[in-house]
């Protein structure tokens, strides 16, 4: 008896834990926080399935309890057996008529939620916002429809305004999740394109992720969704079509390392402008909260990420050992100082890491 009480207590403080633990969750990263119109309405759902199964577990549980205490075997009592009830149609009726009721109360909202989402009946309306997101081992780049605006890593979006994603990948199969903005979207290769829009209400900077294993480096394909007013939003726009690749940097060693960068990286890079095709546009590079996704912007790390990237991401595509690390260094400094909009700077970034 008192192993099976001790087991009970264990499994008890388990569940626990674990129901407290679920309540954790970071801002602007959590889809239990929801900050965007696709993600309210998954909240939503999610908090219409679990009412169903508490008030599933407490009936049961409250039938249990009720068996187990009225036809318990009392103390000088002769082994009796209760009546049956098989073959009772009303329970049959009941226990058959409840469970699709309740299936009824998940299903309607969900279904008005799917198709919902899959809304695309303003997309060619003036005015919207439309971009190409490819998913790439293991990056994500993001062109604009109209604007000759390609960016990587970072989506620049106006808060309270639906933003059309037209989705696809480069090489396997990636998922496309911002949890705080809005639910998952499959990025397939090939001509199979899949559609969704984010809608996010308050600015700031939230975390994306790909949500589909995708290689050695799956875990580390972080990106960030960056909402701001839909006048910053604007500034952004001109500040990002205003990029002259062919500036001159400030510091010499920036003007050094912006040769090496044309003469060994605009193979596969581009600065500003459209799209690069191989590697991700580095236009807004300075700008960047990571560096690949998942380093600290610093010198340092950005040498490193230059010299030994198939250490810090396995997999990736980008040659290791291209240059010498004095040689990288010239180059961080001229990809450092490529700081070309404001827009979002001071907005409070959180990270998976913190």
């Amino acid at each position: 008896m008192r192993g099976w009480m001790g087991k009970f207590r264990s499994l008890f403080l388990f569940g626990a834990l674990t129901m407290l633990l679920t309540g954790c969750g970071i801002e602007n990263i959590s889809a239990l926080k929801p900050k965007g119109y696709g993600s309210e309405l998954l909240f939503d759902l999610m908090l219409i399935s679990i009412a169903i199964m508490i008030f599933v577990f407490v009936i049961v549980m409250a039938i249990y309890a009720f068996v187990l205490f009225r036809y318990r075997e009392k103390k000088g009592q002769e082994h009796i057996v209760p009546k049956q009830t098989e073959g009772n149609k009303a329970l049959e009726v009941i226990w058959t008529v409840i469970p699709i009721i309740l299936l009824l109360v998940l299903a309607i909202p969900t279904v008005q939620a799917t198709f919902d989402l899959a809304d695309q009946s303003t997309q060619e309306d003036e005015g919207v916002i439309t971009v190409d997101v490819t998913g790439n081992q293991y990056w994500w780049q993001f062109d604009y429809s109209g604007e000759e605006i390609s960016t990587s890593q970072e989506l620049y979006i106006p808060t309270n305004e639906r933003v059309y994603l037209n989705m696809k990948s480069s090489d396997v199969i990636h998922s496309f999740w911002v949890p705080a903005i809005a639910g998952k979207m499959d990025t397939n290769p090939g001509e199979n394109m899949n559609t969704m829009y984010l809608e996010a209400y308050e600015e700031g900077v939230y975390e994306g992720f790909c949500a589909e294993l995708c290689g050695p480096s799956h875990s580390l394909m972080y990106f960030k969704v960056v909402a701001v007013s839909p006048d910053e939003y604007e500034q952004w726009v001109e500040d990002m079509k205003n990029i002259d690749p062919e500036a001159t940097p400030e510091t010499a060693s920036a003007q050094e390392g912006q040769e090496l960068f044309n003469n060994n990286c605009m193979s596969c890079h581009a600065i500003g402008g459209a799209s690069a095709g191989v590697g991700p546009n580095l236009g807004n590079f300075g700008n960047r909260e990571k560096i690949a996704g998942i380093l600290e912007p610093s010198k340092e790390n950005l040498v490193e990420w230059i010299v030994h990237p198939d250490e810090v991401k396995p997999g990736n595509q980008m040659p290791s050992e291209l240059v010498t690390e004095e040689e990288a260094g010239k180059i961080a400094d001229y990809l450092l100082e490529l700081q070309h909009s404001d827009v979002g700077q001071d907005l409070p970034v959180q990270s998976v890491e913190e």
